[in-house]
């Protein structure tokens, strides 16, 4: 029997656990190419033969995504997998088109085939969109369940940018661990949060081997999810994230919208700030999308350090990079800070941009007057640092959630942006988690 020879389209993350749990060990299928969007430098690597298993000596080659249509005919490819998240459907429709008119079959693989099952409980966070607010839902999640007295440990969505091999398994137990594995400024923002609380973050490559391990540390593992992508593991409880500041993208955007629909639990964050009619949108989507699930609604308050500084300033404003590129937002935390702590100005980063850091506005046009913290490399560490050098602000406010002070030199005061979930009414998530697990009582039991 021919093997069906496949391309599986990503961006680093879901493609290799696809390939991982579906295709690594399958004789039926020959994995020809993996192609890149969305996170730069990953193109033009290889997925190395030490993770892709015997039957690739050569590992796997990834090309630009551009390179789609040539591929599939260059390489005679019989079959497309799409597999990245945080594209509307009408995206990947576009791309089904593509693969379909010139010859091959189109693929989205679902969650019975790439969710392994874990031998502890298992409590996911996932989202509609980027920047829905999944990292203060989590840091609120573990908070709860060590409060019951489990020991919980934080299984992060792969960013695995670097050495692929060498990233394989990732355990953080320090804020000396990022520097040890050299973690993008993408890869701090979500795992210093953890680290701060006491909190162990697993991340890396190959997920069977991280929850293997993870499962010999803790009482329950979370699944911290990236982007709006699926759990990697089968989930006792999964909660989903929504914004009321994207009405409407719970039912366009994939594969957003699955999780809605998988969801036990759908958490309404951000009322405090977004308006009114925002928030009923969105309710009554997720209801008509998933009667069953319970609803939470939750805002997350603004902290920082000195607001009377702020209070006529002009401010240069930093944002989570990925929530301002695909996520698509044109503002974030540090702008909303801004703006309610009377800043006389929000200086526009766009003219003292530099390097790729000028490219990423050229890229997401949908970007506003704010700053995304890119920083996939030391090069774009170094232009970044520029950019806010450059610009001629009074004080830069860092929405990001970690300390960019310790990867830059800024020539300028700062302070930062700090954001927690805070539930309004009823039901909270304590109260459903403790219905869910109870407090721990000896060694904590696979919940039914």
């Amino acid at each position: 029997m021919t093997k069906k020879r496949v391309l599986i389209m990503g961006a680093a993350g879901r493609d290799f656990h696809n390939f991982n749990l579906v295709y690594r060990n399958n004789p039926d299928y020959e994995v020809v190419a993996f192609t890149a969007t969305q996170i730069p430098n990953i193109e033009g690597r290889v997925y190395p033969t030490e993770l892709a298993g015997k039957l690739y000596p050569k590992g796997i080659p990834i090309y630009p995504e551009g390179e789609l249509l040539a591929l599939i005919g260059s390489l005679t490819v019989d079959e497309v997998v799409f597999a990245y998240s945080d594209v509307s459907h009408e995206t990947v429709m576009h791309h089904a088109s593509t693969v379909i008119a010139a010859g091959a079959d189109f693929r989205l693989l679902g969650a019975r085939s790439t969710q392994l099952k874990s031998n502890r409980p298992v409590v996911s966070i996932c989202a509609v969109r980027t920047g829905s607010g999944k990292s203060q839902t989590t840091r609120a999640v573990s908070g709860v369940l060590r409060d019951l007295g489990y020991k919980v440990a934080a299984v992060r969505h792969p960013m695995p940018y670097g050495n692929l091999v060498a990233q394989s398994v990732q355990r953080f137990a320090d804020m000396d661990d990022l520097d040890e594995y050299n973690c993008t400024i993408e890869e701090r923002e979500e795992y210093e949060p953890h680290l701060m609380q006491g909190v162990i973050v697993f991340a890396g490559v190959d997920y069977e081997k991280i929850l293997r391990q993870a499962e010999q540390e803790v009482d329950i593992v979370l699944w911290d999810g990236g982007n709006n992508d699926l759990p990697f593991f089968v989930s006792d409880l999964q909660i989903v994230v929504a914004d009321p500041h994207r009405p409407g993208h719970e039912s366009r955007y994939h594969p957003g919208e699955a999780n809605v629909r998988a969801a036990d639990v759908l958490v309404i964050n951000k009322v405090d700030t977004a308006n009114a009619e925002g928030t009923l949108t969105v309710r009554e989507n997720l209801r008509r999308l998933n009667p069953n699930a319970k609803l939470v609604e939750a805002a997350s308050p603004l902290f920082v350090d000195d607001p009377a500084a702020i209070r006529g300033a002009k401010v240069l404003v930093i944002e989570d990079g990925p929530t301002l590129t695909h996520g698509e937002m044109a503002y974030g935390a540090g702008w909303m800070a801004a703006r309610r702590f009377g800043a006389a100005e929000i200086i526009d980063p766009r003219p003292y941009a530099v390097g790729s850091i000028a490219r990423t506005y050229e890229k997401y046009p949908t970007t506003g007057a704010v700053l995304p913290a890119m920083g996939y490399s030391a090069e774009q560490i170094r232009e970044l640092a520029q950019t806010i050098n450059n610009a001629p602000a009074d004080l830069v406010l860092i929405g990001t959630p970690i300390d960019l002070g310790r990867l830059i030199k800024i020539n300028k005061p700062t302070q930062r942006v700090r954001y927690e979930l805070q539930e309004i009414g009823q039901p909270t998530l304590r109260e459903i988690l403790t219905e869910k697990f109870g407090p721990k009582g000896g060694a904590a039991k696979k919940a039914k």
